[in-house]
């Protein structure tokens, strides 16, 4: 059964599933989110609000349960710090603790079996940001931050100082630009040297016989340990790229002659670009203010768009406009000849609210406003569904998996109702 109604305060609900919908979120689910996962017809998508009632109706009173729990033990603890003042014994303190429960023992040895791990979590120590899900552009400059320019954050950033003639000013200056260039062979030497002399001397990068070959005073030498050159880009002999691997982490020397830096490069490099962050929260928690219904749809539309990969962002600087989306994958030929793809965007995560948190986008069948983690829980998982699809060039997870950050767990008994939560979503 499904009705719709208007409250003394002007907003139009929806009557489904045993829930009261904010009519906005209701029409985001049905005509945007559902079918974006292929269940677009009336059939399922009443199926969907019943399900998401149930879980709704069968874990809000355990949640009402863990947050008394946190209420009791404020207050316990409260009464202790009355009680106590001044100087405390540790020992006295720790045994109050664990007799009201607060703390507890830790279990025996155990094992955590994981399965279809991303390599960024399950191999790469790597940057993570954090960003705000209501913000589509912030979002969007995150999850394209997988890939940096060097020798733009060393151009724009006090890296490289402003004296003796190397200011930023309004135009490209060539002294900054050679001290950038300078400072990324320095780099390169630090982290990829060459088995003698240094990349500040190349005139050229080419392959040849599956390894990095650099010409310095018409000599050619190779990397100190051939082990880090993992592919190129365009032809062997002119390459496009030049692409290694340091500390699990991929660096591109892009080189294109005709380009403005390129010109001035004695090796025709334009760029070194080099994988940064590798995973990003979309946050819902700590960085947002989701107050009500329009709040919490903007960061599921959010979401939902960069799991699908059709969020844009249309912005004005300085005078032009562009859009920002996400970034396509890069393609390389690897050392063996094979086609190396590599991810263009951070794998991200997104952190649902903690367990206290409630929301007035959707009403219980009391016209309770229902915890607002349940309700992160069931939509965020299924907006991250198409960023699974093998067949989405820009899906989010290689290995069919959903990253959720589930913040500020008070104690195992809370842990183990998420745990039955996600269980009930998926």
């Amino acid at each position: 059964m499904i009705s719709s109604y208007t409250n003394s305060q002007g907003a139009e609900r929806v009557t489904v599933g045993g829930l009261q919908v904010a009519k906005t979120l209701y029409d985001f689910v049905n005509t945007e989110l559902l079918p974006a996962i292929g269940k677009d017809s009336a059939e399922e998508q009443e199926k969907f609000w019943n399900g998401f009632g149930k879980i709704v109706e069968e874990y809000t009173p355990r949640n009402r349960e863990l947050l008394n729990t946190r209420d009791e033990l404020q207050a316990k603890l409260d009464q202790w710090y009355t009680d106590h003042k001044g100087a405390q014994d540790p020992k006295e303190y720790e045994a109050f603790l664990r007799e009201i429960g607060y703390l507890v023992d830790e279990p025996g040895e155990f094992e955590i079996a994981t399965q279809n791990i991303d390599s960024e979590i399950a191999e790469t120590s790597g940057p993570q940001l954090v960003i705000s899900a209501l913000n589509a552009r912030f979002a969007l400059n995150a999850a394209n931050a997988r890939w940096g320019s060097l020798y733009d954050a060393l151009y724009g950033t006090d890296a490289i100082s402003e004296e003796n003639g190397q200011e930023k000013g309004s135009g490209y200056n060539k002294v900054r630009g050679d001290k950038v260039i300078e400072w990324g062979r320095e780099f390169l030497d630090r982290v990829v040297p060459l088995e003698s002399g240094s990349h500040k001397d190349v005139t050229k990068y080419a392959v040849e016989s599956g390894q990095l070959t650099a010409t310095i005073v018409g000599n050619d030498v190779h990397l100190r340990n051939p082990e880090v050159y993992a592919g190129f880009g365009g032809d062997k002999a002119n390459p496009t790229d030049i692409l290694l691997y340091n500390n699990g982490l991929y660096i591109d020397i892009q080189i294109d002659p005709e380009s403005p830096i390129g010109k001035t490069d004695k090796a025709g490099v334009k760029d070194l670009n080099l994988e940064s962050a590798v995973t990003t929260i979309i946050d819902f928690e700590d960085s947002v203010a989701a107050v009500d219904a329009e709040d919490k749809t903007l960061g599921y539309r959010n979401w939902l768009g960069l799991n699908v990969g059709n969020l844009t962002k249309t912005i004005t600087k300085s005078g032009r406009t562009f859009t920002r989306k996400l970034n396509e994958d890069s393609v390389f030929t690897s050392r063996d000849g094979e086609e190396l793809r590599l991810h263009g965007r951070s794998l991200l995560f997104v952190r649902n609210v903690g367990h206290l948190m409630q929301n007035p986008a959707i009403l219980d069948a009391n016209g309770e406003e229902i915890f607002e983690g349940i309700m992160d829980a069931v939509i965020t998982s299924a907006a991250a569904i198409p960023g699974l699809d093998e067949n989405n060039p820009l899906r989010n997870s290689r290995t069919g998996s959903i990253y959720i950050v589930k913040p500020k767990q008070h104690g195992p008994e809370e842990v183990a109702f998420t745990n039955d939560l996600f269980g009930a979503v998926e």
